[in-house]
């Protein structure tokens, strides 16, 4: 088993960006690596140089035709029509930038590193990784490859049969429905905004067995995660005895995200990463979505801690703040006068509420449907 939990990472996210104006033109991965070392909580013990998936690798579930369309791109920096139409690459939500196989293929590296890490047992956090659109043989919703899928692949293949692929995003994963439906070692659970893109993964849906979807409305609050994460995660996690958890962890649910409509803070994140481990002798931990710099960063350097058992500050050190007084959101009104504890703190303020009425029912609904 891993001595310590392992952060995977990669320079290669410093300076790449999908252009301008895209929702990931904002840095993220290279700002949680930059935080945790301010903290001292990323000695180079604990850090992984990610890898570049190879073709062959990530053939294991993407079509040949799909990864030679995402290298030609790449090199070419253009794609033809008949590749837009039929690999969905050069277009608005997935356009063609200077390391549109590079970075992905580095993202995807680390998740299937992850699988081989965890051969014996551990834990690993790969916040590059969380990329649950992406499809066989398209690009879709910002992802180009599917590194959960890839994850849970490579876990299989080191021993972990039973997987549970727990994702928190606030967005549905279809991608990984799309892998894994009606794989009775699997178990998908998926809390999700209800009707944001890409409207899937309703509650009726349960992917031919083996997914849980819990659809929430706007404003979903922290008081609302914990009942679902107490009522429905960690029971149906629990009954299904996985021998591997797979946590995808997007910080787009959160208050400050310009996509999403949901009110959690980053404590409801951290409570579930907590809830979940010592669920299974492995456990990886991913990024996703999220597109405030600072709430992201935020988050999902609390994740690492949470992972490590370290105490989050009250105020950063001056290190820290320096890291995110660095960062910029340009074009977007939350640039313009962002409030000073997204400079000083990691923790964000609670976001209680009333748990409504149909998200008990909804819960119920699917404990009575798995039994648990």
């Amino acid at each position: 088993m891993l001595a310590r939990p392992l952060f995977i990472g990669s320079e290669i996210y410093r300076g790449s960006s999908y252009g301008g104006t895209h929702p990931l033109r904002v840095p993220r991965v290279s700002t949680v690596m930059d935080l945790s070392r301010a903290l001292g909580w990323l000695p180079a013990g604990a850090y992984v140089n990610s890898p570049r998936a190879k073709p062959a690798v990530l053939t294991a579930w993407h079509t040949p035709e799909y990864v030679a369309a995402l290298q030609a791109a790449e090199a070419a920096q253009a794609v033809t029509g008949a590749v837009r139409a039929r690999h969905h690459l050069g277009t608005i939500s997935n356009p063609v930038f200077p390391e549109i196989f590079r970075r992905p293929a580095t993202a995807a590296g680390g998740s299937v590193l992850a699988g081989e890490l965890l051969a014996d047992g551990g834990i690993v956090y790969n916040p590059a990784g969380g990329t649950h659109h992406g499809m066989p043989d398209r690009a879709n919703g910002f992802c180009y490859l599917n590194d959960p899928v890839l994850a849970m692949l490579s876990l299989r293949h080191h021993g972990a049969q039973r997987i549970a692929y727990v994702d928190i995003d606030a967005h549905h994963a279809d991608g990984v429905e799309h892998g894994f439906a009606g794989d009775a070692d699997v178990l998908m659970i998926s809390v999700h905004e209800e009707n944001l893109w890409p409207k899937t993964g309703r509650l009726t849906e349960d992917a031919g067995g083996s997914a849980l979807n819990l659809p929430v409305p706007r404003g979903f609050n922290d008081d609302e995660m914990a009942h679902a994460r107490d009522g429905l995660i960690l029971p149906a996690v629990a009954a299904f005895a996985p021998d591997a958890i797979v946590l995808q962890c997007g910080a787009d649910a959160v208050s400050e995200d310009p996509l999403p409509h949901l009110d959690l803070s980053n404590n409801a994140h951290w409570a579930v990463v907590r809830a979940l481990m010592g669920m299974a002798p492995r456990l990886l931990v991913l990024g996703g979505g999220g597109y405030n710099p600072w709430s992201v960063g935020r988050l999902w350097t609390g994740v690492w801690a949470a992972l490590n058992g370290f105490e989050v500050p009250e105020r950063l050190p001056a290190e820290g703040e320096d890291v995110l007084r660095g960062l910029e959101f340009n074009g977007n009104r939350l640039g313009r006068n962002p409030p000073e504890h997204w400079f000083t703190t990691l923790r964000d303020q609670p976001r209680g509420g009333n748990v409504r009425q149909e998200i008990r029912e909804r819960v119920a609904y699917l404990r009575a449907r798995r039994g648990v």
